[in-house]
């Protein structure tokens, strides 16, 4: 049984991506930093239905964390195979005449740092069984331009760029590098915001849920999208 993580997975997007990938039959790593008891409903709902999983705390910016994070993975359910990186933080605004450089160091630390930690610890055991999958879980907001996301965008924006090397560079090893990039799918923390004006630009008509992105991830960590790498995928609905 092949091994996936998913980091930021008691909740949201992270939760239907582990969901999916427990039915699809992996053994999943259900990764949280601090909301145990959404991370252990997860693990209930896939093993309910037939899966494996465990939970798992570790804070996924953290050097030491990750490191940890990977080999008790690898104890408690055998070596990663796939690498989901979805884990974010808060996301405040601001316009450019006040962002501060903290806020820019804050997002970079989620979308740059952690995911790089990440597969600095995986890689070592993908280059010895000759391959591993690493989706990134992105946004479209790269390619929206909204304004008072600045440091958000940018730090998204580098976590595109870094899908694209990475898989150039990681290719010879036999692993896959792919970004996902939902439009807005509302999950728990937009509880009480109000979608009519996006959804007016959303070209089918309805918004997007979690698992219309667990669907994408899904495809990119199966056999089926085993020549597909470097790419950026939008899953949004039309709306870019």
């Amino acid at each position: 049984m092949k091994v996936a993580l998913v980091t930021g997975a008691s909740r949201g997007l992270g939760a239907a991506i582990a969901r999916r990938l427990g039915a699809d039959g992996w053994a999943v790593a259900v990764n949280y930093r601090s909301d145990s008891g959404g991370a252990a409903q997860v693990v209930e709902e896939i093993r309910t239905a037939g899966g494996r999983a465990e939970s798992f705390a570790a804070d996924v910016t953290d050097e030491a964390g990750t490191a940890e994070l990977a080999a008790q993975v690898a104890e408690r359910l055998g070596p990663i195979d796939a690498l989901v990186l979805n884990a974010t933080g808060p996301q405040p605004e601001a316009p450019v005449a006040e962002v501060t450089w903290q806020a820019y160091l804050d997002q970079l630390t989620f979308f740059v740092k952690s995911p790089t930690l990440l597969v600095q610890a995986c890689l070592p055991s993908w280059q010895a069984r000759g391959g591993g999958r690493v989706i990134q879980i992105g946004s479209d907001i790269v390619d929206r331009a909204l304004p008072l996301t600045s440091a958000y965008t940018a730090a998204k924006g580098a976590q595109q760029a870094l899908t694209r090397l990475w898989a150039r560079e990681l290719g010879p090893h036999g692993v896959t590098v792919n970004l996902v990039a939902p439009g807005w799918i509302p999950v728990e923390r937009h509880a009480g915001l109000e979608v009519a004006d996006y959804l007016t630009q959303v070209p089918l008509g309805r918004m997007g849920t979690p698992e219309d992105v667990a669907g994408m991830v899904a495809y990119l960590a199966s056999d089926q999208a085993a020549f597909v790498t470097a790419q950026h995928i939008t899953v949004n609905g039309g709306h870019t």
